[in-house]
């Protein structure tokens, strides 16, 4: 990661790598999807039943858009469709930038996802900066060095140019204190601080996911959208991927210790995830001196935003 590199990172929370693929990779990605796509649609042997499964296919007006993210789904494509993706999660140009970024011992925790986009497709509203409170996916910089619990690389399989949508940010927003005013997370009254980086088929972008306010503008370009995530975390970092598979404390704790155990005994039982998308980790004490489970309390529905929206 050079100086320029890094300096750029630190103050904006994202970076853009021009020309990581080459032509003939791009060519190899849009041909696996082209072949995912079919066999997800048309398939009818036990391969193409798989990859319905384990896609969970999103579509729309009749184009595939999406994956389910906490499935390595293109990882598990049959050979040659699965080389490009595979090659990518140790890329030389992105090993070095993520020991940088994340710090060495970096580990892909969910993806490759594949997002697409046509004419028609919403915005995915800004999240991010942080909210609520999560440490493991925040950016802390010391001792001369900046470390982000999460970096998502996404590869651009088509151009999208600064009029095209998708990717935007708040660059900066990493490091901000405040929360998201409601006009700049729709983007419709974004105080000038929202940017949509214009990229090309073959680049790849950085971004601190969880850190760096970020989500993507409605897709209006008349080519369709084609990117792919790989999201990593620091060594330490667990969020979705297999997180969300040992987050029950029967797959972290043998029967006979968590069995008998109320609700707020199990609560503390739970593996670590950042999104759990369960209330039954979390624990309140009423002022009697009583702790039980908070079910009104669901830090990946709930953020200090709300708070700011609510006045």
């Amino acid at each position: 990661m050079t100086p320029r590199e890094r300096y750029y990172w630190d103050l904006t929370g994202h970076l853009v790598l021009r020309g990581v693929l080459t032509p003939d990779e791009v060519d190899a990605g849009n041909a696996a999807l082209d072949h995912a796509a079919e066999r997800i649609e048309n398939g009818t042997d036990a391969y193409s039943e798989s990859l319905r499964k384990d896609s969970n296919p999103k579509w729309l007006n009749g184009t595939w858009v999406r994956t389910r993210p906490d499935t390595p789904f293109l990882l598990m494509l049959k050979s040659p469709h699965c080389d490009l993706w595979r090659r990518l999660l140790a890329h030389p140009e992105i090993v070095p930038r993520m020991n940088a970024m994340c710090g060495p011992g970096f580990r892909l925790d969910s993806g490759p996802v594949y997002i697409g986009g046509v004419v028609g497709t919403h915005i995915h509203k800004l999240h991010g900066a942080g909210e609520p409170h999560k440490p493991y996916v925040g950016y802390h910089a010391t001792s001369g060095a900046g470390f982000a619990g999460a970096v998502t690389v996404a590869y651009l399989l088509t151009d999208a140019g600064p009029d095209d949508g998708g990717f935007a940010c708040a660059p900066g927003s990493h490091k901000a204190r405040y929360p998201i005013p409601p006009g700049v997370r729709t983007t419709e009254e974004d105080l000038g601080c929202v940017e949509k980086p214009s990229l090309k088929a073959g680049d790849a972008l950085f971004f601190m996911d969880g850190a760096l306010t970020h989500g993507a503008r409605p897709w209006l370009a008349a080519h369709p959208r084609r990117t792919v995530l790989y999201k990593y975390a620091c060594r330490t970092a667990a969020r979705r991927g297999t997180a969300l598979t040992n987050l029950e404390p029967r797959m972290q704790w043998d029967d006979d210790v968590i069995q008998g155990m109320p609700a707020e005994q199990r609560a503390v039982m739970y593996g670590p995830s950042s999104s759990p998308q369960t209330d039954s980790p979390y624990l309140q004490v009423s002022d009697e001196g009583v702790v039980s489970v908070d079910h009104a309390y669901l830090p990946s529905l709930k953020t200090h935003s709300d708070t700011f929206v609510a006045g």
